[in-house]
């Protein structure tokens, strides 16, 4: 089987290690920079070349799309999945995951457990805002920020008006969540592949840090997730519609609630603390998609 890492840097850890794990199962593997593919669309005739050359033959796509190139990322995704090539996730459910907002609101409609959010357009009703969770204190995140950045805790009304008004001058939008304070600056990070919690991670923030982001300086260690935890995991992926996530969640005292589901989890973080081969189930899972697609296209032949 032939299968095609988009990533933009084939030296990144996630990326050299699906191609490892793709190789020891006896596929090629093969690393394709997204931004560097272009498209053509014409009736039944959907093309994708790669510096300047057609990509063929390709059985099955691992998507590895970067938050700042979204659009272009999910639109090469879209482009082989017109050609009938599995994806691990499809570009629906990477466009979905991707929009912090959207993606409160969808686990809200599934009736999944979430620190209680307030989205608004307007600053001068930060008052009214704090109030409707229990605040201060309350965390401000940026709907475009990853890794921790553009994520801020207020921890009094005038702090949190201060922010709020920030990031509104600089036309951003903004989420302002509840503090979970027994969450004591740490989260889980729960991997899941194909409807199932294949590893889990407790992230904790440094000191004087309430961010827990391995990328922010935190530390990880495994756990054993509680059944509620796995099932809100599970849960969590399978409405956002992704067969590969990443589920961050804060152990509150009212259960799990999840923080974001990310469609391109990195795998370094985890394999270390787990001391556990992740990419391969991964790769065992897109064997498995990539027979089904071919055996419903022979039946829809």
């Amino acid at each position: 089987m032939r299968i095609a890492i988009l990533s933009r840097n084939s030296k990144l850890y996630s990326t050299r290690r699906l191609v490892e794990a793709a190789e020891q199962r006896g596929h090629e593997a093969i690393v394709l920079d997204h931004l560097k593919c272009s498209v053509t669309s014409e009736i039944g005739n959907p093309q994708i070349f790669y510096n300047g050359k057609e990509v063929k033959d390709i059985n099955a796509i691992i998507p590895r799309i970067g938050n700042s190139v979204t659009m272009y990322g999910t639109a090469i995704v879209r482009q082989f999945e017109m050609q009938k090539v599995f994806s691990a996730n499809s570009s629906l459910a990477i466009v979905r995951a991707r929009d912090k907002l959207r993606s409160i609101q969808i686990l809200s409609r599934h009736h999944i457990g979430i620190p209680k959010t307030v989205f608004a357009n307007h600053a001068k009703d930060i008052n009214n805002l704090i109030s409707l969770i229990d605040g201060p204190p309350v965390v401000i995140k940026l709907l475009e920020g990853t890794q921790g950045i553009g994520v801020v805790l207020a921890e009094t009304r005038k702090a949190a008006k201060s922010v709020v008004e920030a990031f509104h001058g600089l036309k951003a939008d903004i989420l302002v969540q509840e503090f979970i304070k027994e969450a004591d600056g740490a989260d889980i990070r729960a991997f899941v592949v194909n409807g199932k919690v294949v590893g889990a991670m407790k992230r904790q923030g440094a000191e004087g840090e309430f961010r827990s982001n391995l990328h922010r300086g935190g530390t990880s260690s495994a756990v054993k997730l509680s059944s509620a935890e796995r099932k809100a995991a599970v849960a969590a992926a399978k409405a956002m519609g992704l067969s590969v996530a990443g589920v961050d969640l804060l152990q509150s005292s009212r259960g799990p609630l999840i923080l974001e589901v990310n469609s391109s989890p990195g795998l370094e973080g985890i394999e270390t603390a787990l001391k556990k081969d992740i990419a391969t189930r991964i790769i065992q899972f897109v064997e498995k998609g990539t027979e089904k697609r071919i055996k419903v296209d022979k039946v829809g032949a």
